[in-house]
């Protein structure tokens, strides 16, 4: 199954960054994902919102949080430096020579004289089933 993805007011919200609900997404109360759907309803303005990566999904999945479980998002680590990348070396004039692989030649196309179609390597027509050569 691939995952469409649509533009929206999540793709605006940097991963693992908490952020102010109502400074990211204003609009009406809403729960805490950690509280859990019996929980009351929130304002905006005491909720932060985050944005998780997810292993199948690119575009990652948000949660709302109140103050008493908004996660605390370790840094991520920095990636080490590249390094430099390796010169390459000028070619050898010495006497060794490459050979060039054989070349194989290509079938040439069959088509059936029935149904213009053309014929797979089977020699057998894929469409009316007669065996062409």
């Amino acid at each position: 199954m691939k995952i469409r993805t649509s533009s929206d007011w999540r793709d605006a919200l940097p991963f693992d960054t908490p952020l102010r609900a109502e400074d990211a997404v204003p609009g009406e109360p809403t729960r805490c994902a950690t509280c859990g759907p019996g929980s009351e309803l929130r304002e905006r303005e005491d909720l932060w919102v985050v944005k998780h990566r997810h292993p199948n999904n690119p575009a990652g999945f948000v949660r709302f949080y109140c103050l008493e479980h908004r996660p605390v998002v370790a840094p991520r680590p920095e990636p080490a430096p590249a390094k430099a990348p390796r010169a390459r070396r000028a070619p050898s004039t010495s006497s060794s020579t490459r050979v060039a692989a054989p070349t194989i030649p290509e079938r040439p196309a069959v088509f059936c004289p029935d149904c213009f179609v053309e014929v797979p390597a089977t020699g057998v027509c894929g469409m009316c089933g007669q065996r062409v050569s």
